[in-house]
């Protein structure tokens, strides 16, 4: 059974995590943009391990519920996104928004699921 109040504050901690260490990595963006997206990835994914290990803590693991976690994290991150880049000062066009930042967010369910299928032969 999903924990949906946790499940919720680590959603929104999935999307101000990486969003605060963009900050920290910004200057990269100009001067090696390969380098910041490789930066960002590794962010988003150490975020995933690390929520899903605290969501998961004292529980049992299952794929069945690690997946709708992830899609919840998934669309919370899109939401959060959203006014900043469909509006805000970082305005972009939809397409290159999905090419360069949102399919990064598929690594919430896609690592949820997988990672939670370790443990089973």
């Amino acid at each position: 059974m999903i924990a949906w109040k946790r499940a919720v504050l680590l959603g929104l901690a999935s999307w101000a995590i990486p969003f605060a260490f963009s900050f920290l990595v910004i200057p990269l963006k100009k001067s090696n943009a390969p380098m910041f997206e490789t930066m960002m990835a590794l962010a988003v994914l150490v975020v995933a391990g690390a929520l899903f290990r605290h969501y998961f803590r004292g529980r049992a693991v299952s794929a069945g519920e690690a997946l709708p976690v992830g899609l919840l994290w998934l669309a919370i991150n899109l939401a959060m996104d959203y006014p900043m880049f469909a509006y805000g000062p970082m305005k972009m066009q939809v397409w290159a928004y999905y090419s360069e930042i949102g399919l990064a967010y598929l690594t919430f369910p896609v690592f949820g699921f997988w990672a939670a299928r370790l443990g089973r032969p």
